[in-house]
C-alpha cells in the first residue's frame, strides 16, 4: 500500500494579489507574476519587495501577466524573460519581453526592457493565451500559446502560417534557430516548435 506523503505548510507572504507564475532566483528568492501586472521579489525568510519598471499590460478574462524565466546566463547578465497578454491597436496577444533586473538599497527595477516575440494575428478577445516559458538545454526559449478559444480561431492550431495554439522555439533576441522543424517551408511561421495545442 502507498504510504502517505507528510508535508508541511509554511506562510511566507501575505496581501499578494493573484499570482500567476515563479521562478527562484539563484540565492533561493522567488520572482513572482501577478496577474495585474504586477512582479514581486519574495525572500523565504521574509519580506517582499514589488519590481519598478514592469510594462502595462491587460488583465481581463485569462490575460495578464504570465509566465517568467530566468536567462540561462543570469548571474552574469541579471536578464529575464516575461510573457503577458499586450494589448495591440489591432487586438491583442501573448506577447514576451526581456528585460534586465536591477537591484539596489533602494529597490529593485527593470531596465532596457523591450518585446522580443509576438504570437501573430492579433485576436480580440480575452481567452487563452497559454503560456509558459522554458529554456532547454539548448539555450533556447520555448514559449506556450494558446489557440484563443474561440470557434473560429482554434481551427488554425493544426494551420503552420498562424500563431495560434502552437509551442515557439526562439533565441535569446526572438528569432527562429535555423533548425526549427519549419523553416524554410511555405507560408509557415519559422519560430513554431510544435503545433495543434489548445491552451498549453
Amino acid at each position: 500500500s502507498a504510504k502517505a506523503v507528510e508535508i508541511k505548510a509554511e506562510v511566507i507572504a501575505k496581501g499578494l494579489p493573484h499570482l500567476w507564475a515563479m521562478e527562484f532566483l539563484p540565492d533561493g528568492r522567488m520572482l513572482v507574476t501577478a496577474k495585474d501586472g504586477g512582479i514581486y521579489i519574495v525572500d523565504p525568510k521574509g519580506g517582499t519587495r514589488e519590481v519598478e519598471g514592469v510594462p502595462e499590460v491587460a488583465s481581463a478574462g485569462q490575460g495578464g501577466l504570465l509566465d517568467v524565466a530566468l536567462a540561462p546566463d543570469f548571474e552574469q547578465s541579471r536578464l529575464i524573460y516575461f510573457s503577458f497578454f499586450e494589448p495591440r491597436d489591432d487586438g491583442n496577444g501573448t506577447s514576451v519581453a526581456s528585460a534586465r533586473l536591477v537591484e539596489g538599497e533602494d529597490g529593485a527595477s527593470l531596465e532596457e526592457t523591450k518585446v522580443i516575440f509576438r504570437q501573430m494575428p492579433s485576436y480580440s478577445n480575452s481567452k487563452h493565451f497559454g503560456s509558459r516559458l522554458a529554456f532547454g538545454p539548448d539555450n533556447l526559449l520555448y514559449v506556450t500559446v494558446g489557440e484563443r478559444s474561440d470557434r473560429k480561431t482554434r481551427v488554425h492550431a493544426q494551420d503552420l502560417s498562424s500563431g495560434f495554439g502552437k509551442v515557439f522555439r526562439i533565441d535569446a533576441s526572438g528569432k527562429a534557430p535555423v533548425d526549427n522543424p519549419f523553416v524554410g517551408e511555405e507560408d509557415a511561421q519559422p519560430e513554431i516548435w510544435s503545433y495543434g495545442h489548445r491552451n498549453p
